[in-house]
């Protein structure tokens, strides 16, 4: 992230062999790889409820509430094409309907409605950072774009809109053994909406609210002959926002056109573009400690301030399914992000003046390129009489990104923080290219899953990542470092049905996290190992009242080991010997009653804790063991009820608490928890046309969500707005 380019931190792999580490689990889930793949060479015919036949095609499937059910394949979760219910890990399916029923927009919106994930997006991140079960950002938490990765872990702008996204997918935990490192917090992955295949049809929809808001989206899809289809969504949006000067816009393109050559073989080409120019808002100084509502509105950025992100994201999907037990997979694609920050950041009060200090006038430019491929098979079978199923696959890129800046350096002056002229930005140093970091990457992957009897399977996976990174200093026109490193993840689990609608299960998983964004690796802190994780979970999800409702309860418990911490001997120095930990319960609950109303819950309760990290304060080193880590909430809840109280008409409304974090890792200053409630209604005209009117932030809130650049500028979050919006099919 942009942030982290200024301070960045070293990212490693982690070697097997020079750790600590349990061996006894890698060999024993890489043995039960080798029988299944023998005996799997010979085709048998698949059980029902493993079939893989044209899953990446398959629609999600939908309870009578709108939430994707327990019965719904989810990608993100395995390779194997499981169910929800059939996964031994905590997932969640953002769907359609629910992301129109509350009006989400962004994705930030849609994820942290789920009550268990909070934003901590700002400007330095694309916005695009969440926190999930204690760990932050996007070293810990991955986002993905239909199941592909952006390299490197530097903040992920696309996508940003939910106009083309089909569902949004969310396993909690750590994901390493799917994606490989910097998931040990979770992974988010937004599915966008495919070709279908059919007659064509057509959806627009315009939207206007307070703040002079707009916004036009446009989605067409259906048959062009009887082996072709394709989908196009045109989507944009302008706002000036909740703050001065905080004007915004964006526009996002994505199509798609598909070829179904045989019945067995498909290929999709597709392509999404995305324009963002967000508000370049960086935050509210504390004033004497404490932040003044008188401020809420208040924009300290120079008047020449600007932020503008441009993401291509091409891919060509081949799915050729050879028999009923047989499906193989496989992308090439092609990315590119081109971003550009031009801001005065830093925003400090003086005690002594009364003023607003205004430093560290900031111009970044980013150009990052990333092309690679990925495949696997998916095989069913049995071993012996036990039905079976075995994924196998590789995933290869290079990546390449280069950073110029000023080196964060200028002053646009101090302002009175109740009368000031924005002012220019103003910096004496050039905005060059600084350096060049590149990274060639593969892995390889494997999992399996056993049905023991029809109501037990165990299921494992293993993943092994090797890369090899390479910094060149563009100034002094010479190679920086070079060096590989490498890392095994692996997960083992177990799902036991104890009856048709209701089973448990528990799993084992290690993880990886770089400490730092891959691609921002610098000489400095090259050396360092990847942090590493463990997590232990249990879990149950059960489906009742004839499919009308149901609910699900996990608990869990992290360990994150090597993160860099101070050295407690020369507080200039870091040293990998911190650890941090978390553990806590997650429910959910989703239930159609009365006939005419329903309610979707979810919260959390966690404990996250520095277990070992020193941090410098003053001129000594200060242990922060027992501290809860910056930008964790560890309490959240959210509900949403609906009630079709007439035909046509349907009157909705929610509540999202997010619990207190701290901004510093001393836990001295405190981000108050807050509550945001939001109502809506939509009145369906016809069957074609229907009209939905939102609130959010009714009652007018103020609220943070994040500290950025200091741990005294805080982020306030948006007030009270209303949108009305005109959907219409044809």
């Amino acid at each position: 992230m942009k942030t982290l380019s200024r301070r960045a931190r070293n990212i490693s792999g982690v070697s097997f062999y020079d750790h600590g580490l349990a061996l006894t689990p890698a060999i024993l889930i890489a043995t039960t790889f080798v029988c299944p793949a023998a005996a799997l060479a010979q085709e048998r015919t698949p059980e029902p409820s493993t079939s893989t036949s044209a899953t990446a095609l398959s629609p999600i499937l939908v309870s009578g509430n709108g939430s994707a059910s327990l019965g719904a394949p989810t990608q993100t979760g395995s390779n194997l094409n499981l169910s929800v219910r059939e996964t031994p890990a905590s997932i969640v399916i953002i769907d359609r309907r629910q992301i129109d029923d509350r009006g989400d927009t962004t994705i930030s919106d849609a994820v942290v409605r789920t009550g268990t994930v909070s934003s901590m997006g700002h400007p330095g991140n694309g916005g695009a950072s969440f926190s999930t079960r204690g760990f932050t950002d996007s070293t810990s938490v991955m986002r993905l774009y239909d199941g592909l990765r952006q390299y490197g872990g530097i903040g992920v702008t696309f996508p940003f809109d939910t106009w083309s996204v089909e569902r949004i997918e969310i396993l909690r935990g750590p994901a390493s053994v799917i994606y490989g490192d910097g998931a040990i917090g979770g992974v988010v992955n937004i599915v966008p909406r495919k070709p279908r295949q059919g007659p064509i049809e057509n959806e627009v929809q315009a939207t206007v609210g307070t703040d002079n808001t707009l916004r036009l989206g446009l989605d067409s899809s259906g048959s062009l002959s009887d082996t072709v289809s394709y989908r196009m969504d045109l989507g944009g949006n302008r706002s000036d926002n909740w703050v001065d000067r905080g004007d915004s816009k964006d526009a996002t393109f994505s199509g798609a056109l598909q070829w179904d050559a045989t019945e067995s073989l498909s290929l999709r080409l597709s392509h999404a573009y995305g324009y963002q120019k967000p508000m370049p808002y960086f935050g509210t100084p504390l004033i004497e400690g404490q932040q003044l509502e008188s401020l809420r509105r208040t924009n300290f950025n120079v008047q020449d301030a600007a932020i503008r992100y441009r993401d291509h994201w091409t891919e060509l999907d081949a799915l050729w399914t050879p028999s009923d037990s047989a499906t193989v997979q496989l992308k090439l694609y092609n990315i590119r992000s081109n971003r550009h920050w031009h801001n005065a950041e830093r925003y400090v009060y003086s005690t002594v003046s009364g003023m607003i200090d205004r430093s560290d006038n900031t111009e970044i430019d980013h150009d990052q390129r990333q092309i690679g491929v990925t495949a696997n098979v998916v095989l069913d079978g049995h071993i012996g009489r036990l039905p079976n199923t075995f994924s196998a696959g590789f995933d290869v890129n290079r990546s390449r990104f280069q950073h110029s800046n000023n080196t964060y350096t200028g002053s646009s002056g101090p302002v009175d923080p109740y009368d000031f002229s924005p002012g220019d930005f103003h910096s004496d140093e050039p905005t060059i290219p600084r350096y060049r970091n590149e990274a060639k990457q593969y892995a390889v992957f494997l999992e399996n899953r056993l049905k023991l009897t029809p109501r037990w399977a165990v299921i494992a996976g293993l993943r092994y990542d090797h890369a090899q990174v390479s910094r060149d200093d563009l100034v002094l026109d010479q190679r920086a470092f070079e060096r590989s490193y490498s890392d095994i993840g692996y997960r083992i689990g177990t799902v036991f049905d104890l009856t048709a609608n209701t089973s448990v299960y528990a799993q084992y998983s290690r993880a990886s996290d770089p400490v730092s964004g891959l691609l921002m690796l610098s000489p400095a802190n090259s050396q360092f190992e990847m942090a590493e994780g463990h997590q232990y979970e249990v879990g149950l999800k059960q489906s009742f009242m004839q499919n009308t409702g149901e609910w699900t309860l996990a608990a869990y418990h992290i360990k994150k080991t090597n993160l860099l911490s101070h050295s407690p001997t020369d507080p200039s120095q870091r040293v990998q010997v911190g650890g941090q930990s978390s553990r806590g319960l997650e429910a959910s609950i989703n239930l159609e009653f009365a006939g005419n109303w329903s309610i979707q819950a979810a919260g959390t309760v966690l404990r996250a804790r520095y277990d070992d990290f020193d941090e410098p304060s003053g001129s000594a080193t200060v242990s922060r063991k027992g501290n809860v880590p910056p930008n964790v909430a560890q309490k959240m809840a959210n509900v949403w009820l609906s009630w079709n109280f007439q035909p046509g008409w349907t009157a909705m409304g929610g509540v999202q608490y997010v619990g207190k974090r701290y901004a510093d890792a001393a836990n001295t200053l405190e981000l108050p928890s807050y509550t945001s409630a939001d109502v809506a209604l939509r009145w369906k005209v016809t069957k074609q046309t229907t009209i939905s009117a939102h609130g959010y932030n009714v009652f007018d809130r103020p609220y943070f969500t994040t500290a950025y650049y200091t741990t005294t500028q805080w982020l306030y979050g948006p007030g009270r707005r209303f949108e009305l919006t005109l959907n219409h099919r044809f």
